[in-house]
C-alpha cells in the first residue's frame, strides 16, 4: 500500500490544504489545526455579555466555502503564512461566480499581543488567542455574523477516553515490557533498559554476597538473595511503565491523525449514482492509503509502518460520522441531492463500533510514536500493516453524543 494524499487543516473545519509531504509530530502534521473559529452569541437578556460557540462544519456548513493554504516558513525570521480565500456561494439570480476574498494570516503569531480566552473541545479545555480586530471582522464580514479566529499557541489539549495509546494500553503492562525488550517503545528508552537490569542484578549479586561474607553466613538457596534482587527490577519497570509521554492534541477533535482508505472512499462512491464520486475530505482525513484490498479492512489495523523509516502510527480507535459528509461544499448548505443523503447510506451497514451504537464508521484515529517525531512523510511512501486487531476496537470518547 502507499500514502496516496497528505491533508493538512490549518483551521479547523475549513478546507484543506493539499501537501505533497508533511512532518509528523505528535500532535499532527506540523500547524494542522492550530486555528480555529468561535460565533459570538449574544446575551440572551440583552447584557454586553457574550459567549463563545465552537464552529465546525456540520453545525456551520458553509464553513466548506472557505479554502485554505499553506506558505510554510523559509528562513528563521520568515513565519509563514495561512492564506484563506473565500469562495461565495452562486447567487440565486445566476450561476455566474461571485467574487472571492483573500486573507493571509500569519502561520505563526506573536501570541504576546494576542488577547487569552478559554476554549473548551468535547470537555477538553485549552487556553487559545483571539487573533484581534484585523482576521475577526474579515471573517465576520463573510459569515454574515460575528466570530472570532482563535489561535492556540504553545497550548495543546488533553486526551479523553481511552483514545491515547498510553490510557489505552495501561492495562497491558506485559506488553508494554515486551515492546521495550522488541524495539516497539514509543521513544529511546530500549537503549538503556536492558543494561540497567543488568547493572541492577549484577551489583545486587555482589553486594549481598559481600554481606553474607562479612557476617560469615554461606546462602543456601536462592531464595535468600530474591528480594534484593527484585526489588530493583521492580523499581525500574515501575518508571518504564508509567513514565509514558502524555498524548496531546491540537484543536482537532479528539486524535492527531485520521488516516482513511481509497477502498473504502471507492465503495462509498459505488452507493451513489453513476459517474458520482465521493469527495475524499469530507472525511476530513489526514492520510489516505491507496492499495488496501478490501474495503473497511482499516477497521482492524492496530499499526502501521510508514516510509523507509517504518515511523509507526498506531491506530486506537474508529472515527464515528455525522451530518459533515452530507454538506454541498459548493453551496455551503446541507446536499438536497444524492450528496445528502451518504451519512444515511453508510447506517444501513456501517454501525459497527458497539461503543457508538447509533453513528455509521468511517477512518481511524491515529498516534504517532514519540521516536517518530520530526519524519518527514511523503506521498508515495510505502504504507505498511505492522499489526491488525483480532476484534473491533470499542470507542469510548466522552465527547460522544450517541
Amino acid at each position: 500500500m502507499r500514502v496516496s494524499q497528505l491533508y493538512v487543516y490549518p483551521i479547523k473545519s475549513l478546507r484543506p490544504t493539499t501537501v505533497n509531504e508533511g512532518i509528523l509530530t505528535p500532535r499532527g502534521f506540523q500547524y494542522d489545526r492550530h486555528f480555529m473559529l468561535l460565533k459570538v452569541l449574544p446575551a440572551e437578556d440583552g447584557s454586553d455579555t457574550t459567549t463563545l460557540k465552537n464552529m465546525h462544519v456540520p453545525h456551520f456548513p458553509e464553513m466548506a466555502l472557505f479554502h485554505t493554504d499553506i506558505e510554510y516558513p523559509q528562513t528563521e525570521n520568515d513565519s509563514g503564512k495561512v492564506i484563506v480565500t473565500y469562495h461565495p456561494p452562486p447567487s440565486e439570480f445566476g450561476p455566474e461566480p461571485r467574487e472571492r476574498k483573500r486573507l493571509e494570516i500569519p502561520l505563526q503569531p506573536n501570541t504576546k499581543t494576542l488577547n487569552p480566552l478559554t476554549v473548551t473541545m468535547h470537555q477538553s479545555p485549552t487556553t487559545g488567542y483571539s487573533m484581534g480586530a484585523e482576521y475577526n471582522d474579515w471573517f465576520s464580514a463573510c459569515f454574515g455574523y460575528p466570530v472570532i479566529l482563535a489561535y492556540l499557541g504553545p497550548n495543546s489539549r488533553e486526551v479523553l477516553g481511552t483514545l491515547a495509546p498510553a490510557k489505552a494500553n495501561k492495562n497491558s503492562a506485559l506488553r508494554g515490557i515486551w515492546n521495550i525488550v522488541t524495539n516497539k517503545t514509543t521513544d529511546k528508552k530500549r537503549e538503556w533498559f536492558l543494561p540497567v537490569l543488568v547493572v541492577a542484578f549484577v551489583a545486587n549479586i555482589l553486594i549481598q554476597a559481600y554481606s553474607f561474607i562479612r557476617q560469615g553466613k554461606t546462602p543456601q538457596t536462592a531464595s535468600s538473595l530474591l528480594p534484593a534482587l527484585l526489588a530493583p527490577v521492580a523499581l525500574v519497570l515501575y518508571y518504564m511503565l508509567h513514565a509514558q509521554p502524555e498524548d496531546r492534541i491540537t484543536f482537532a477533535d479528539c486524535a492527531p491523525y485520521l488516516v482513511i482508505s481509497e477502498t473504502s472512499v471507492d465503495n462509498v462512491s459505488a452507493r451513489l449514482p453513476d459517474g458520482t464520486e465521493m469527495d475524499r475530505t469530507k472525511f476530513r482525513p489526514n492520510i489516505v492509503v491507496s492499495g488496501a484490498e478490501n474495503a473497511f479492512e482499516e477497521d482492524f489495523w492496530s499499526v502501521l509502518t510508514l516510509g523507509s523509516e517504518k515511523t509507526r502510527l498506531l491506530l486506537t480507535g474508529n472515527c464515528v460520522r455525522c451530518q459533515s459528509l452530507n454538506v454541498d461544499y459548493t453551496t455551503g448548505k446541507m446536499g438536497t441531492d444524492e450528496s445528502g443523503t451518504v451519512l444515511k447510506k453508510l447506517m444501513k451497514d456501517r454501525r459497527v463500533d458497539k461503543g457508538a451504537k447509533f453513528s455509521p464508521v468511517f477512518g481511524r484515529y491515529s498516534f504517532l510514536e514519540t521516536r517518530g517525531s520530526g519524519t518527514n512523510l511523503k506521498v508515495g511512501d510505502e504504507v505498511v500493516v505492522a499489526e491488525r486487531g483480532k476484534k473491533r476496537t470499542v470507542l469510548d470518547w466522552p465527547g460522544l453524543t450517541n
